[in-house]
């Protein structure tokens, strides 16, 4: 079972974890895209470059819109009962459907973001595996806020449910970002090199610019 994770490193909240879940939305078939209504109609995820808004492979993308994590959790909860399991999960903005405070009403604890988190992530592992029983799924879960929450206990949620984390980071032009896994890592503390994926964002397209080589610390 695969599991990735996207996040996002700039200074502020951007679309582009959006943009490039919409992009591997279009090269996989059946695939369930999980977001919140509004916030997508308020920041729509650029098309890359290339991409025909009318092209049939549109209709290979199935929207899920929720509202928040107990959304989230009823739709893997009920997985077993589909008649036709997608190929890909993709929820956008994972981390956003979790309210601090609602969270600790609920569970009536100070940490009740943290435990909700991984109640979900927990079902989520549990109705992939069983997708995985009868052919291929695969999660892809992006966060923009991962630089602003209580990073150690953040990630190691994240971490103890996903294999393979990818980060997206400012560029060095404005406008660009850079997308790498951040799954290497370097041996005995010395520098490795990687390959990364650099993308623009050029007349409400995203446009890929190519492959550069980024040092992992």
């Amino acid at each position: 079972m695969e599991m990735f994770f996207c996040s996002s490193h700039f200074p502020q909240p951007s679309q582009n974890p959006s943009n490039l879940l919409l992009l591997s939305a279009l090269h996989s078939h059946n695939v369930i895209f999980i977001s919140n209504r509004q916030r997508l109609d308020s920041k729509p995820p650029f098309l890359s470059q290339g991409i025909d808004p009318s092209s049939h492979v549109f209709h290979r993308i199935q929207m899920k819109y929720v509202n928040d994590d107990e959304d989230i959790r009823k739709y893997f909860a009920a997985f077993h009962l589909y008649d036709k399991l997608p190929a890909a999960v993709l929820i956008d903005d994972f981390g956003d459907f979790f309210d601090d405070k609602i969270c600790q009403q609920r569970y009536c604890n100070p940490r009740g973001r943290d435990m909700a988190m991984v109640k979900t992530l927990a079902l989520c592992h549990n109705a992939i595996t069983f997708a995985n029983q009868k052919g291929s799924c695969k999660v892809l879960l992006s966060d923009t806020h991962t630089h602003q929450r209580d990073s150690p206990r953040f990630h190691f949620i994240y971490k103890k449910w996903i294999q393979t984390t990818f980060t997206i980071q400012e560029g060095d032009v404005s406008g660009s970002f850079i997308l790498k896994d951040k799954s290497h890592s370097p041996t005995e503390h010395n520098t490795a090199v990687i390959k990364a994926a650099k993308y623009s964002i050029a007349l409400q397209y995203l446009v890929f610019e190519g492959i550069v080589e980024d040092e992992v610390q």
